[in-house]
């Protein structure tokens, strides 16, 4: 993996950002927020003796130290460019944020969230929520038709999806938490709970949500 997120503001300021699919590595010093105990996710299987800190927490941080005090809703130029394309919008600054932290947060190292890496292999920038739910589904369907190659008990009822969706909310919201006494602006916490509430779509509405998309789709084929 090899993605780059370039931001251009309007006043001519511009911020970058790489993502190799591997942790950042940063030298201290961290801030307090970002140690595993402060606001740790109740489903977090780490260990302040063997993790001290949050591994989602130190790979988002630049990205928060960069926009914390920035308006969600500021127009701004965001070019994506990967191994294989390059994607340029112009949009508001929660839309791209959401982006770059979905794909950080999922590359981060953290065992939760780890779930997420194979479908940031084939990243996505500015997803809205249908393609969000497509995309899910579609990926968790993929993993189900290895399963039964090899032999497993797939999952085609969906039954694992709302579950791990389930899981991803819990440590969105304790992210949210960490954030947000650092925040002088509301770009990095509108971005998260805007990707929280795509995630919360799958766990608790995923079943209209595919009927949403079956009637789209029945319209395309008439």
């Amino acid at each position: 993996m090899n993605v780059n997120y370039e931001f251009r503001f309007q006043d001519g300021r511009a911020v970058e950002f790489k993502v190799t699919g591997q942790p950042s590595q940063r030298s201290g010093p961290w801030p307090a927020w970002t140690r595993l105990e402060h606001c740790q996710c109740s489903n977090c299987p780490l260990k302040a003796a063997d993790s001290p800190h949050c591994p989602a927490a130190t790979e988002i941080l630049p990205v928060v130290e960069a926009f914390q005090a920035d308006d969600a809703y500021q127009k701004v130029e965001v070019k994506v460019t990967d191994d294989r394309r390059s994607y340029l919008k112009q949009t508001a600054l929660e839309e791209a944020l959401r982006s770059l932290l979905g794909l950080k947060m999922a590359t981060s190292g953290c065992p939760v969230l780890a779930e997420l890496k194979p479908m940031a292999v084939h990243h996505l920038p500015f997803a809205n929520t249908d393609e969000f739910i497509m995309r899910s589904v579609s990926h968790y369907l993929l993993q189900q038709y290895f399963a039964k190659r090899n032999h497993e008990s797939p999952d085609w009822d969906l039954k694992g999806l709302v579950d791990r969706n389930q899981r991803l909310q819990l440590v969105n919201q304790a992210l949210w938490q960490r954030i947000h006494s650092v925040c002088k602006g509301d770009s990095n916490l509108k971005a998260l709970l805007n990707f929280f509430s795509m995630a919360s779509r799958v766990s608790f509405s995923l079943e209209s949500q595919l009927r949403k998309l079956e009637g789209k789709m029945a319209g395309d084929q008439g």
